[in-house]
């Protein structure tokens, strides 16, 4: 995770233990204004109107608190399901190019095209002349029986969508075929 991801899920933390606190304080506020409220207190709007406030702040955090465990959850179990799907893409990536039987560096400049890199980022990464990353994008293309970049691009999301997709390591899931 990163520390982005990491600090939404502590700021609303943050967020719900002062409300928590919040909601201590008005039912501290409630309960004294009930004993000093002549009896029956519920015939006071005063003390009426600050206890459905306590009772639905109360209320509310616990929703919060409720929502925010199944959001984490769900970011979880949507993490869990891009590694799967990061490694098989990786899977498919190599058997792809040990089938086409490319070079060292022309795998290279096919995993930064797929990457969505530009021939110059190819080449500035690989320090190498544009042209020469060229070269091995036609080679690669040749090899692969397309004519471009987003032809390429489609072999392995083809590929992906007729992978069974693997259950989750938790074992919730259940294996489907896409």
């Amino acid at each position: 995770m990163t520390d982005k991801s990491t600090s939404r899920p502590l700021a609303l933390v943050a967020l719900i233990a002062g409300q928590i606190l919040c909601a201590g304080f008005f039912l501290w506020d409630v309960a004294i204004d009930g004993l000093e409220a002549a009896w029956p207190p519920l015939n006071n709007p005063h003390f009426v109107i600050e206890t459905l406030a306590a009772l639905a702040l109360i209320a509310a955090v616990a929703v919060e608190i409720h929502l925010l465990g199944k959001l984490l959850r769900r970011e979880a179990h949507l993490q869990a399901q891009l590694s799967i799907a990061a490694g098989a893409f990786h899977d498919i990536m190599e058997a792809r190019f040990a089938d086409w039987q490319l070079t060292p560096s022309e795998a290279d400049v096919a995993t930064f095209t797929l990457k969505g890199m530009s021939i110059a980022e190819i080449a500035a990464l690989r320090g190498t002349a544009e042209g020469t990353v060229k070269a091995q994008l036609g080679a690669i293309y040749r090899k692969a029986g397309v004519t471009g970049r987003g032809a390429l691009l489609g072999l392995f999301v083809e590929d992906l969508m007729q992978t069974p997709q693997s259950t989750p390591p938790d074992g919730a899931g259940h294996a489907t075929s896409g």
